[in-house]
């Protein structure tokens, strides 16, 4: 977890620090491409945010008692928080610098490592997770990831 938050505040400070460092030929489109990314995670982090409701926690193991969350944006993607926290950096970076962009790869990465322990968790804890991944085959975004 503290990976995951230095990995996103290095890709703020790097994408402020080098702002600007596109090359004009794509820095509109890179642009306009980042604040679309950027409004889709913010959108996706509040629907996941209001659909886990009580069941939201930071680490990767569910708090005892809850039940698996599927309806929602969860009926469409396993780990939209993951997802959005992705397309958000990457839509940051876009809008700021490659050198954020090469950083939001790493949290990328990070964030799916931590999404496969997490579902050995979900896995143990709800005996019908593994309907439920055959059922939503995206983990992380809609028909991408």
């Amino acid at each position: 977890m503290a990976l995951q938050f230095a990995l996103l505040a290095a890709i703020a400070v790097v994408g402020l620090l080098t702002r600007g460092s596109w090359p004009e030929p794509v820095q509109r489109t890179a642009g306009v491409l980042g604040a679309a990314l950027l409004v889709a995670g913010a959108v996706g982090a509040v629907l996941a945010l209001t659909g886990l409701g009580s069941a939201l926690t930071a680490v990767p193991a569910p708090l005892e008692g809850e039940r698996l969350r599927t309806g929602g944006i969860y009926a469409v993607v396993r780990h939209p928080i993951y997802g959005s926290l992705i397309l958000m950096s990457v839509g940051f970076a876009l809008l700021t610098s490659p050198w954020a962009l090469l950083v939001a790869l790493l949290l990328a990465v990070e964030l799916d490592l931590k999404r496969r322990v997490e579902e050995e968790f979900l896995s143990v804890a709800y005996p019908d997770y593994a309907e439920y991944r055959r059922a939503v085959p995206h983990a992380l975004v809609p028909g991408v990831w």
